[in-house]
């Protein structure tokens, strides 16, 4: 009688109830590696904010680095998948997780404290490697390896394994939805940190659990399962380009929705949840869409966003947001679709994602790091659109001499209407809209009528895309920028007397250049837009004065085109604190803006973080003018408790601070009411509500805080019109622990 070790029984037991219920124990596992591996992403980097500040790059770098460390987690698990039997495979995976669990709980790594002046990216980069690099990596690797387990354990299901890669997917989704709307809103980073290291304990053991089902598999998975046939390497690169479309459109997207809202998760996860949905929608049999249906409105939505992404018109935002959202998911759908009909045999599954993802890094590097450094506008979103053109069915049917013969005569159009701009400086005359617009409806046309024919299709895009970069009427462009903190356009107005600075749609300073009859401007500029005497400024600093006189010391935060600097008065000493030295050079260069040369030219320009640099100043302000609150993409970082404490260090005795809080989206005086209430201090706010329009008065209607230790301090300000004492309501201190941006858009909206 042949006696078996318990614990060989034992084993033997829990691998036969493990297999039994392996299904649903793989799809539970990947499930919850997901939604850890994407819960992450918006909270580490909502941790770092307050460290760099709230530009839209932060995330697109940090997306980079997160399909990065995708691909070393994808590398990892496909080299044990090829090299070691499952069950050492597991206990080598167990191992690795073990070891991120000792790395835990997550935060910013020591000696990450204060950015460089130069080279943010790759500096951001390895704040991330050194911060999560290792329980990010452990969490990617789970999702190839468990589907690969899955493969090989014998279970009657295990034939097709791609379908537990919708199983993560709605993982990653759920994670992406719950977060801004749940846990962002209700908990601070520092419990969230806590409760995502419980949740990756808790993975570790049903990873465990796992690999029971494969403890008696002795071989690596490529011995015992069929390979197929012969992978050319033709069919390599199109898993690569099919899947770094997406994976770039998705950083892009993402940066043309957060330039004129804020740096906040809720708009970060919303274009990746998409992205991450149409997996859901398409790694199964069937899909839920079919990919021809994708393939079919593709030409539409192409044809669409190629005549208005460039326009930068803001009016119908939320449209435009939608509209955008809702493209980027059709050519998803579009290349994911054709991801998985080019799905291999499951023993190369591990190689498939691994090329996935290096696809995946391909396109988050050009959109996250290239492009903004050989770009000087957000020419990627535009690049990728035209690129999701070449992969439409019949593309290339009549082979690449067949595609150009299509498209050279719309391209050569293209290529002359560049030409004509950057060489010759040929313009669409005054009075032409309503010709641009008929010749942007007749290229719409021309791209639904050619939407069967891609070549044709694709040399309409790229037209369309030159026409409304290069040739819109109006606002003369003087030149265009690009830093790590968004696009900078200096144009001039349609009659060239006013020159304006754009920092993505937004207006961030005008300057009156030139009479009506064509002769310079001479003498000091005057302070127009927000600033313009007669505004909420002019109030501020009338009252200011009343309580000190000649105001000592004046720092304000944000430059712009400088326009702040006309209210100093001669024997005050003012200083700027500004983050972008792309904005430093604009203001100071006399041929582009005179405000900071001409009123202020000894004023000093501090270049970085306002949090880091204000504090660091040592000095004592009578005012302290927080105007980087222009832009409709809000710092966050600058409007916490922890922010507010450092400004009243350096604020002088009677002293003031003012916040410009001008938003179109958010409703930020409850805000700042919030955290002055929590420092002890009384703060006024006014909403100028005198008709103004833009483009014809170039003045622009401010929405100022004002906050002291005492109402004295404020002088008459209390009793100017329109200057009303801020009740901070029930709404919540933002700290840099926690922030509740949708909150301030749904009392922007909603609230009475």
């Amino acid at each position: 009688m042949t006696t078996i070790d318990p614990a060989v029984s034992s084993g033997l037991h829990g691998r036969v109830i493990a297999l039994r219920y392996a299904p649903a124990l793989f799809a539970v596992t990947m499930f919850t590696s997901a939604l850890l591996l994407f819960a992450v992403q918006p909270m580490f980097t909502k941790m770092v904010l307050p460290v760099l500040g709230g530009a839209p790059s932060v995330w697109s770098v940090a997306m980079v680095f997160f399909q990065t460390a995708l691909l070393a987690g994808y590398a990892y698990a496909h080299f044990l998948a090829r090299t070691l039997a499952p069950a050492k495979a597991a206990y080598v995976h167990l191992g690795f997780l073990a070891l991120a669990v000792v790395s835990l709980p997550i935060g910013v790594a020591a000696g990450y404290s204060t950015p460089p002046s130069s080279g943010i990216e790759f500096w951001l980069v390895a704040l991330f490697t050194a911060s999560i690099g290792l329980p990010f990596t452990a969490l990617a690797a789970s999702a190839p390896l468990l589907q690969s387990w899955f493969a090989v354990s014998g279970h009657e299901q295990s034939k097709n394994p791609y379908v537990l890669y919708a199983a993560s997917n709605l993982g990653s989704f759920a994670a992406l939805l719950l977060y801004p709307f749940l846990f962002e809103p209700a908990f601070t980073l520092h419990m969230q940190a806590a409760l995502w290291t419980f949740g990756f304990a808790m993975l570790t053991l049903l990873v465990g659990a796992a690999a029971l089902t494969v403890t008696q598999v002795k071989a690596a998975p490529s011995a015992t399962a069929e390979r197929g046939a012969e992978l050319s390497w033709n069919e390599r690169l199109n898993w690569i380009a099919l899947a770094a479309i997406p994976s770039g459109l998705v950083i892009a997207v993402t940066a043309h929705i957060t330039t004129d809202v804020a740096a906040a998760p809720f708009l970060w996860v919303i274009p990746l949840a998409l992205y991450l949905l149409t997996f859901v929608i398409l790694f199964r049999d069937p899909p839920l869409i079919s990919p021809f249906v994708a393939a079919t409105i593709a030409p539409f939505i192409v044809a669409f966003l190629s005549i208005s992404i460039l326009l930068g018109d803001k009016t119908y935002w939320l449209t435009s947001i939608g509209l955008n959202l809702f493209g980027f998911m059709v050519l998803a759908l579009h290349c994911h679709g054709q991801l998985y009909a080019r799905r291999p045999a499951p023993a190369r599954l591990t190689e498939f994602y691994l090329l996935i993802s290096v696809g995946g890094v391909i396109g988050g590097v050009f959109a996250g790091l290239v492009a903004p450094n050989i770009f000087n506008n957000t020419w990627e979103y535009p690049v990728l659109i035209v690129a999701s053109v070449l992969v439409l069915p019949g593309a290339f049917a009549k082979g690449l001499q067949g595609f150009l013969r299509a498209s050279w005569p719309m391209l050569t159009l293209a290529g002359a209407i560049a030409v004509s701009v950057f060489l010759f400086d040929v313009r669409l005359p005054s009075g032409s809209d309503m010709f641009f617009q008929l010749a942007l409806a007749g290229l719409t046309g021309l791209m639904i009528w050619k939407r069967n024919q891609p070549a044709q299709l694709f040399g309409f895009v790229v037209l369309a895309f030159a026409v409304t970069g290069f040739w819109q009427p109006g606002l003369k462009r003087i030149e265009t920028s690009r830093s790590f903190f968004g696009v900078h356009k200096i144009v001039e107005s349609e009659d060239r007397t006013h020159r304006l600075l754009f920092h993505g749609t937004t207006i961030h300073g005008a300057e009156k250049v030139r009479n009506a009859d064509g002769s310079p401007v001479a003498g000091k500029p005057e302070a127009i837009t927000y600033y313009y005497e007669g505004g909420p400024y002019s109030d501020v600093f009338a009252a200011a004065r009343e309580v000190h006189g000649r105001l000592n010391h004046v720092a304000v935060v944000g430059l712009g085109a400088g326009s702040l600097a006309c209210y100093r008065r001669e024997g005050e000493n003012w200083s700027f604190f500004e983050i972008d030295p792309e904005v430093v050079r604009i203001a100071r260069d006399p041929k582009l803006f005179r405000f900071h040369t001409e009123c202020a030219p000894e004023t000093p320009i501090v270049l970085g973080d306002a949090r880091l640099t204000l504090v660091a100043s040592k000095q004592q302000y009578d005012v302290i003018a927080l105007d980087a609150f222009s832009s409709d993409a809000i710092p966050v970082h600058l409007l916490t408790r922890e922010a507010f404490a450092g400004y009243l260090q350096r604020l002088a005795k009677n002293g003031i601070i003012i916040a410009h809080i001008s938003n179109r989206h958010m409703e930020l005086s409850q805000v700042v009411g919030a955290v002055a209430a929590s420092h002890g201090l009384v703060g006024y706010v006014k909403l100028d509500r005198t008709p103004q329009s833009i483009l014809v008065s170039f003045k622009a209607n401010a929405h100022l805080a004002v906050l002291a230790r005492s109402e004295a301090d404020l002088g008459s300000l209390p009793q100017r019109e329109g200057w009303k004492k801020i009740e901070p309501g029930d709404v919540a201190v933002w700290t840099d622990d926690y922030s509740n941006i949708l909150g301030a858009i749904w009392n922007k909206k909603f609230a009475k």
